[in-house]
């Protein structure tokens, strides 16, 4: 039982969170803010598989690859199309010019980041399968991102792939109630089906209120719980777990799944793009380890922004390296519906 120890029982239920001395520019609980600095150490799973758990995946793999897309916009932003433009210019490179700008005449159905059915056809080639989790909020802090019944038909082209298509709360949602209903609503009628997987616009969450918004809304499971400005283990754990509410001293009845890498905070770690592949081998190295789940955010804008296509060369050498190692690479969802009947971690 994890209470034994205090401090890991601390790190755990992220005990500093509840009454911080500060928050950063979004209101987020930030690395730079935490006193927990050994964000590469998942100190608490491995507390508890000393115990001797033993955690099983699909046909015997050692551990799980949890793989997800945000999808913060459909339509190249202004900025976006001035950077890429600039960039295919110096490298004289035309047709990336066209891709960028021409999509504007010929209608929105041709912008190049409605791209989902390209990054589907990369984790094909590696068995892999990922959630796409899209926004619905009516508002946003820095402009209009889309309207979701505009790509009903993307939407079904992503379930009949196999994958998931989850909320992506607003940047309002995270402490709303009212918000995250309305968003999941909206997203459910136009997919047709329910709605069980959810991740904040830009990592907002407070501990343990978004959690517990979440459950009230229907959520099976959130995978928000990272942070935005560092890579890692944000409270020790590497596998999927049930939340503990200090203030209720009760469990919440969520899964999450925990973050460990996101696309532009790996970049901003690194020192290069080597460094960034051997950053995030040495995180998929140390899930493996303890039979846990890592999960990997990869924007869609990032394959298909001229100025990043190193970013989808490093999504891909990471995916050809869990594959290398057996990992079982799928979505938000199957790990969930997996974790509710196979997962066994005594937590409490």
């Amino acid at each position: 039982m994890l209470e034994r120890d205090s401090e890991l029982w601390d790190l755990f239920t992220k005990k500093e969170e509840y009454s911080p001395d500060k928050l950063d520019k979004h209101n987020r609980f930030s690395y730079a803010i935490s006193k927990h600095k050994d964000i590469f150490d998942p100190a608490v799973s491995k507390f508890l598989l000393a115990d001797g758990s033993d955690i099983k995946y699909p046909e015997d793999r050692k551990f799980a690859v949890c793989l997800t897309h945000d999808i913060d916009d459909i339509y190249p932003p202004l900025r976006h199309m001035l950077v890429s433009s600039l960039y295919s210019i110096k490298h004289l490179n035309f047709n990336d010019i066209k891709s960028q700008t021409l999509w504007i005449i010929k209608g929105k159905k041709h912008s190049p980041y409605l791209n989902f059915n390209h990054i589907m056809d990369i984790e094909n080639k590696y068995d892999a399968k990922s959630s796409f989790y899209f926004i619905t909020a009516p508002k946003d802090p820095l402009r209009f991102r889309y309207n979701i019944e505009d790509i009903e038909h993307e939407l079904g082209e992503v379930l009949d792939n196999g994958c998931e298509v989850g909320l992506h709360g607003g940047y309002y949602a995270y402490d709303s109630f009212e918000n995250i209903k309305n968003e999941k609503e909206r997203l459910e009628t136009v997919l047709g089906k329910r709605v069980i997987g959810y991740r904040n616009h830009y990592l907002r969450f407070k501990v343990p209120d978004t959690w517990e918004l979440l459950v009230k809304a229907g959520f099976k499971y959130d995978t928000s719980f990272g942070y935005a400005d560092m890579i890692g283990f944000r409270n020790g754990m590497c596998h999927p777990f049930k939340p503990y509410n200090l203030d209720k001293n009760e469990t919440i009845d969520i899964l999450e799944i925990p973050l460990v890498i996101m696309d532009g905070t790996l970049f901003s770690y690194s020192k290069s793009f080597n460094d960034a592949f051997e950053n995030a081998k040495r995180l998929i190295d140390t899930v493996e380890r303890y039979n846990g789940v890592i999960t990997i955010l990869w924007h869609n804008n990032t394959f298909s922004w001229p100025a990043m296509k190193y970013w989808e060369r490093l999504y891909e050498k990471i995916l050809e390296y869990c594959h290398s190692k057996n990992a079982w690479i799928t979505s938000g969802e199957e790990i969930c519906n997996w974790w509710e009947k196979e997962g066994k971690l005594p937590i409490y």
